[in-house]
């Protein structure tokens, strides 16, 4: 099943609860095609995804490169934890088009802040962004769809997968 969730304001966002540790969000592009490569694969592999998991560093490249795609890695004490990647559209709709942490930082209580801290991001890079919006799976993680809810993402549309 695919959930589809949105945010319509800022206002609506739940900031999670304070990390044991920070998690910084270092904005990356074209240049770290290999790291974020890497990261996706570390992220996904384990939950058997697809996606974008053959792309090369330079699909990876072309895709940093995108004037409508931003990215940050997520890190923790210098460490690659995760990485998230926005996309502005054209109506003031901006998606949370990748987001995860790799296996060694699940469960440390860093999803929520990572999350908010990306939400954040998110309603700052439209012009003026009007809904954040992403999609989640049945076979991602299983406390994905509960951290987006509880930051405060409502749902607007399941399909099946």
């Amino acid at each position: 099943m695919i959930t589809c969730l949105e945010m319509t304001s800022l206002d609506q966002l739940v900031p999670g609860e304070t990390p044991p540790v920070p998690v910084e969000l270092t904005e990356v592009g074209a240049e770290s095609a290999a790291v974020v490569r890497s990261t996706y694969v570390r992220i996904w592999a384990p939950l058997r995804a697809h996606g974008r998991m053959e792309w090369s560093d330079e699909e990876w490249g072309a895709e940093l490169s995108h004037p409508a795609i931003r990215t940050w890695l997520a890190r923790v004490e210098g460490n690659t934890a995760g990485f998230v990647e926005l996309e502005r559209g054209t109506k003031g709709d901006v998606g949370i088009v990748v987001f995860g942490l790799v296996p060694e930082y699940q469960g440390k209580g860093l999803g929520a802040a990572f999350l908010t801290s990306a939400t954040q991001k998110a309603w700052k890079i439209g012009t003026p962004t009007k809904r954040v919006w992403l999609q989640t799976s049945s076979e991602d993680h299983a406390h994905a769809l509960n951290n987006y809810q509880r930051r405060g993402f409502h749902t607007f549309s399941t399909k099946p997968q």
